[in-house]
């Protein structure tokens, strides 16, 4: 499988799949039963995925919270350390499973310490904010981060949902520590393409998530006549082609495609040795 490079020269580096899994179908209402959710997170390790993007509010609802860091937990077990582990502070959960944000530096220092113990682990490889909250000036919040860098409870910093001026102002704060930048893009959302040229600027990894259009919706790639007319060409499933795609767009793309099944997260990975010529890049815009 390609990889790519995450980090920085303060950070050091770490070498990952070119493909990682997003494990937030894994843990939402709506999840499969634990024995699948294990098997599909061991079908990405044996398909070479050493990049796992998870969350603290990826659950059904505040009963709950935490799920996702606690499966990865277990399914890993003494696993960790093969892989470099992604988790994100911020979001919320309430009781009827309604999302919100909190960006109080306070609540980010025991969001963390919490992620820490689920995950059982003394740092925590990558720790990204969730989501801005327009409570919270975005500086008191990255500054929280910078704290738990200093602290050396996080080894790399990333933000999320981010705008490009947000990314520039996280830099200013983080300087090296900062990695990574988690937005949403797909075919179908490329409104945070200025985001994933100023990563690339900048040297930061871009994780897109629901690269495939999200939960559900993969299967909608399919219907683009572009992506199926270039996968037919190729022999492959238009998932494949569409994450081959992003990953051309720079050498500091990341897709995290969320998967509830083996034989999904299988085919995703697959896509990090796809090479689509330039008329086919094109064609797919």
């Amino acid at each position: 499988m390609q990889t790519r490079i995450l980090g920085t020269p303060t950070t050091g580096t770490v070498e990952v799949s070119a493909i990682g899994l997003g494990e937030m179908p894994l843990s939402l209402a709506d999840r499969p039963d634990r024995q699948q959710a294990i098997r599909t997170i061991h079908a990405a390790l044996d398909a070479g995925v050493t990049l796992i993007d998870t969350a603290d509010a990826y659950c059904a609802d505040a009963s709950d919270f935490g799920h996702g860091e606690e499966l990865l937990a277990e399914a890993l077990g003494d696993r960790m350390g093969d892989v470099l582990v992604a988790t994100k502070g911020g979001h919320t959960r309430d009781a009827a499973g309604r999302w919100h944000v909190d960006g109080s530096p306070d609540y980010l220092q025991r969001a963390c310490e919490a992620s820490l113990k689920r995950l059982g682990v003394d740092a925590i490889g990558l720790y990204q904010h969730h989501r801005p909250d327009r409570r919270v000036p975005y500086e008191d919040t990255i500054g929280a981060l910078k704290e738990l860098y200093d602290a050396g409870k996080i080894r790399m910093a990333g933000i999320s949902n981010a705008s490009s001026d947000q990314i520039r102002t996280a830099q200013r704060i983080l300087g090296g520590a900062l990695v990574s930048v988690q937005n949403q893009f797909a075919p179908n959302f490329r409104s945070s393409e200025p985001e994933l040229r100023l990563a690339a600027e900048l040297g930061l990894a871009f994780l897109p998530w629901s690269p495939l259009g999200g939960i559900g919706r993969a299967g909608r790639i399919s219907k683009q006549a572009d992506f199926a007319a270039v996968a037919d060409a190729h022999g492959v499933s238009p998932q494949q082609v569409c994450l081959a795609w992003m990953l051309a767009k720079s050498p500091t793309v990341i897709p995290i495609p969320g998967s509830s099944r083996p034989e999904t997260i299988t085919d995703s990975a697959r896509a990090a040795d796809l090479t689509l010529t330039d008329e086919e890049l094109r064609r797919l815009g």
